[in-house]
């Protein structure tokens, strides 16, 4: 008896450890793996802890390099002491919405994009972008959109204001439709940037290049490369042989104040007496060539015409649009109608003043080339000098930054004392009395 029970306990002893041990079992693999899952999450939470005290660094690194990325980077840049060196800070006062300001976009973006010789400028609507109060005396620029402008009031501008500070005035419109009347931006503005061309930076509808390459015009003593060779291009003419329409003109703004509507309805009656026509498309026409076709557009009209009006909707001193390039693009002669000298964006004997000439005489003018094609190819001898661009989304874009990185123009001290005089010089004719002396004139 006593040895079966002793032989029983120690075998109950042993099954009781058995079985013990294998109940451990899964209690032993479950703690190793949370040991292993919290190891995981300690380790996850180090490199965290880590990348977090070294994200300003990395992010102004990435800042620098790409700029233009105002989302991702708000939190680097309204740290002043974390934002790139070197840059030019330009705080667009009124909305981007709006043309020149939105060829801008946002941040250094355009200047990358547009592969301008100098790209560390940086544009933003955001007045708190260097943080507190005095955010928008740092900035070195502050533009202003002449086309926005006329219900500011006192109370709306920037309440401080710093000598080394520019303040730009831009406008791509004409002053007879966006005068300028508030006597408050007299002594107002350091530089000006729009298509006329006495603009501190120039912001012109075309651009001028020559056979090299070189950037020559348009410039108030513009001086022409012409010869005397009377020979026409062989292959210009012989693209001329497919045309068999008098004028074309493409416009979408029915009414405005240069009178061209008046004038293109006695030029039609004119050339009705050679049979001839003027061919309206747009709005104002029985013509249609829709704007998201303008490829197609532009090689119905060198293909068909012989003229183009390229006529402005009001006259102002250097006031020639975008207009003129549809024509000088596509091997057309523009007739041109407006309030700049023209000699001094397009060369000599390449197109027709119809503010020069009586509608009557015009139309002699076009009837008398069409039946001589040698003569109306000598309108074209320009073309072994010259190449007309459109400079408004990159060429005036890089220009902007260029002017805010020229430390002769930046550090002078320079204000439009009668700013609306030099904007549009019959500005009374065209601002009521009491927009006039709404807001009484500050001084710098």
């Amino acid at each position: 008896m006593t040895a079966t029970s002793s032989f029983s306990v120690e075998n109950l002893i042993r099954i009781s450890k058995s079985e013990r041990w294998q109940k451990c079992m899964p209690t032993k693999i479950i703690s190793a793996k949370i040991f292993f899952l919290i190891s995981i999450i300690s380790f996850l939470m180090s490199t965290i802890w880590f990348s977090a005290v070294k994200r300003d660094e990395r992010d102004v690194l990435q800042a620098i390099e790409d700029v233009g990325n105002d989302i991702k980077y708000i939190n680097v840049y309204r740290k002043p002491n974390k934002l790139p060196k070197g840059f030019k800070y330009v705080l667009l006062w009124t909305p981007n919405s709006y043309s020149p300001f939105y060829f801008f976009g946002k941040g250094q973006k355009a200047f990358i994009k547009n592969k301008c010789a100098t790209i560390k400028c940086y544009i933003t609507t955001d007045r708190f972008l260097f943080g507190g109060m005095d955010s928008v005396s740092k900035f070195d620029a502050i533009a202003f959109n002449g086309r926005n402008i006329d219900t500011i009031r006192r109370v709306n501008l920037p309440r401080q204001r710093l000598m080394r500070q520019k303040y730009i005035y831009f406008n791509l419109e004409s002053p007879q439709n966006y005068p300028v009347c508030s006597a408050i931006f007299d002594n107002f503005f350091n530089l000006t940037s729009t298509y006329k061309l006495d603009s501190d930076i120039q912001y012109s509808y075309i651009l001028i290049r020559n056979k090299d390459g070189d950037v020559v015009g348009p410039k108030k003593n513009m001086k022409w490369v012409t010869d005397d060779i009377t020979d026409s291009h062989d292959k210009i003419a012989h693209n001329f042989t497919t045309k068999t329409k008098a004028v074309a003109w493409f416009v979408s703004n029915c009414s405005d104040k240069s009178g061209r509507k008046n004038y293109v309805w006695y030029l039609q009656k004119a050339l009705a007496a050679f049979n001839l026509t003027v061919d309206i498309y747009g709005k104002c026409g029985y013509f249609d060539c829709p704007v998201d076709r303008k490829a197609e557009c532009n090689s119905m009209l060198e293909r068909d015409y012989y003229f183009y009006l390229a006529m402005e909707n009001s006259i102002a001193d250097d006031y020639i649009t975008e207009k003129v390039l549809t024509a000088l693009q596509n091997n057309i002669v523009p007739i041109v109608y407006g309030g700049a000298n023209y000699s001094q964006f397009l060369p000599p004997g390449s197109y027709l003043d119809a503010r020069a000439l009586d509608a009557f005489t015009l139309a002699h003018y076009i009837e008398k080339l069409i039946r001589y094609p040698e003569s109306y190819n000598r309108f074209f001898m320009w073309k072994r000098h010259y190449t007309f661009h459109d400079p408004t989304a990159k060429e005036n874009v890089c220009s902007l930054c260029a002017a805010l990185h020229n430390e002769s123009l930046m550090s002078s001290v320079s204000v439009y004392k009668n700013f609306r005089e030099w904007w549009h010089p019959k500005y009374k004719d065209s601002c009521s009395l009491k927009d006039e002396d709404n807001e009484k004139e500050i001084h710098l």
